[in-house]
């Protein structure tokens, strides 16, 4: 099942080329609360199941094309990401590389992304106005935490995965000597999280870890590989993360980066693509305003 989250916060399931509108099937109390939809939602999953699977009974059919796609969950509690996941991305970066020694995910853990950079497929990504900075796309398989989880070993880990979606992780890179900010800020630029355009119940998903990965920059192949290259898997991102703090539901997991990344910048259109969980394109613009602290 496909759940989108789109227009002013509402709640529908996408089949085909239709949204099927079912924010009814919430309590009335989340329309004072529109962006926490999705965490009551996911939290509560077990009691609404039945009536998500009757969607088409829904008094609300839209075409897919007439509505905003919002992310995927707009208000996650959490945006983790692995760092350095897939073996030919580690050190492709040459002196703008952050990972030093070889080292992968599994060494050196998770960062956090701010869930305020978070972006529908239905919008745009764009860069700090002005900027002379580069800025590079990452495509990345996100996972939707379904439950509260804390230390859950891998051999239980995908018992906590409510579904799937795809993510671009957009990253202003350092510049060796001279501008060498932190990961997760150079991350958490608003807009640099698109997420989308749906999340993909997991039972949808026959295989996870063997899911094609790939990312277009105006119509050319940048990325490509699948997700059984991950270092560390998702089961095993579960339990690393899960080891620190508690994971809740409608967490999001950004699972880390193929070999391929490279320069974004205004105008370009991005696509993302992941096997059975969906594809986005964004344009790529640039902030109406330039920031006080320029980057």
């Amino acid at each position: 099942m496909k759940i989108a989250s789109f227009n002013d916060h509402r709640i529908g399931v996408v089949d085909g080329n239709t949204v099927y509108d079912i924010t009814s099937a919430l309590p009335e109390f989340l329309s004072q609360l529109p962006r926490q939809r999705v965490n009551w939602l996911v939290s509560h999953w077990e009691e609404l199941r039945s009536k998500f699977a009757d969607y088409r009974n829904s008094d609300q059919a839209l075409p897919l094309a007439s509505v905003k796609l919002l992310p995927a969950n707009p208000a996650p509690q959490h945006v983790f990401a692995a760092p350095a996941n897939y073996q030919k991305h580690i050190g492709e970066l040459g002196d703008r590389t952050v990972t030093k020694g070889g080292r992968s995910a599994r060494e050196q853990g998770f960062f956090l992304k701010a869930p305020g950079s978070l972006v529908g497929a239905g919008e745009a990504l764009l860069l700090p106005k002005g900027s002379q900075r580069r800025f590079d796309h990452e495509s990345e398989l996100a996972v939707i935490i379904g439950k509260r989880a804390r230390n859950v070993p891998r051999a239980r880990a995908m018992e906590y995965v409510f579904g799937y979606s795809c993510l671009i992780d957009a990253t202003l890179r350092i510049e060796k000597g001279v501008a060498e900010e932190e990961r997760s800020m150079r991350k958490s630029f608003e807009t640099f999280t698109p997420l989308g355009p749906w999340i993909v119940t997991a039972d949808a998903v026959a295989d996870p870890s063997s899911l094609r990965n790939q990312l277009w920059v105006n119509g050319e192949l940048k990325q490509d590989a699948n997700t059984s290259e991950m270092i560390v898997g998702i089961a095993e991102l579960i339990e690393l993360v899960s080891s620190v703090l508690t994971l809740e539901p409608g967490d999001v997991i950004a699972s880390g980066t193929p070999e391929g990344v490279g320069p974004l910048v205004v105008g370009d259109q991005v696509r993302i693509e992941i096997e059975a969980v969906g594809d986005m394109t964004l344009p790529v613009g640039e902030c109406e305003q330039r920031a006080p602290r320029p980057y």
